[in-house]
C-alpha cells in the first residue's frame, strides 16, 4: 500500500504565470485564479502548505460580467455607525479610480480565510492596464479563453 504524501515547503517550485483578463467572465476567471494560487492543479496538493503559483493578471479593467449583473449587482460595506450601510455597482467601480478592486475581491471570497490563506492571496498581482513590473520573472501566458468557451463573452 502506498502512501500519502505531504509536500515541503523545501520541495516546492512556484512558476508565474499570466493572464489576460480582456472580455473575460469575472466569477469563472476568480474561480481559475484561486485553483491556482491554492495549488489544487498541482497532483501534489497539499492543503497546509502553500504551493500555490504567482498569478498576474493584466487589462483587468476590461472584465465582463453575465447577465444584468453590471448594473444590478450591488456590493455592500458598512461604516460601523447605525444606518451606514453603503453599497456600489460593479459599473461605478470600473469607472472609477482602481477597477482591479472587482477581480480582488472576487478571487479574496473563494479562497478560505486563515493565515495561509492571507499568504496565497499576496501571491496575487492585479492590473488594470496592460504593464506590469514583473518581466524579470519570465511569467508564462495562460490563455483560459480557449479552455471553455462560456469563459469569454458572447
Amino acid at each position: 500500500m502506498k502512501t500519502t504524501v505531504s509536500t515541503k515547503h523545501t520541495e516546492i517550485t512556484k512558476k508565474w504565470i499570466m493572464i489576460d483578463a480582456t472580455n473575460l467572465v469575472v466569477g469563472r476567471l476568480s474561480a481559475f485564479v484561486a485553483t491556482r494560487l491554492r495549488g489544487k492543479h498541482l497532483p501534489s496538493y497539499t492543503p497546509h502548505v502553500d504551493d500555490g503559483d504567482f498569478v498576474i493578471i493584466i487589462n483587468a479593467e476590461k472584465i465582463h460580467f453575465t447577465g444584468n449583473k453590471f448594473q444590478d449587482k450591488k456590493y455592500y460595506k458598512h461604516t460601523g455607525y447605525p444606518g451606514g450601510i453603503k453599497d456600489t455597482t460593479p459599473e461605478k467601480i470600473l469607472a472609477g479610480k482602481f477597477p482591479e478592486r472587482i477581480l480582488e475581491k472576487a478571487i479574496r471570497r473563494m479562497l478560505p480565510t486563515g493565515p495561509l490563506s492571507n499568504t496565497q492571496f499576496s501571491n496575487l498581482k492585479v492590473y488594470a492596464g496592460s504593464e506590469h513590473p514583473h518581466e524579470a520573472q519570465k511569467p508564462e501566458l495562460i490563455d483560459v479563453s480557449s479552455l471553455n468557451n462560456k469563459n469569454v463573452k458572447r
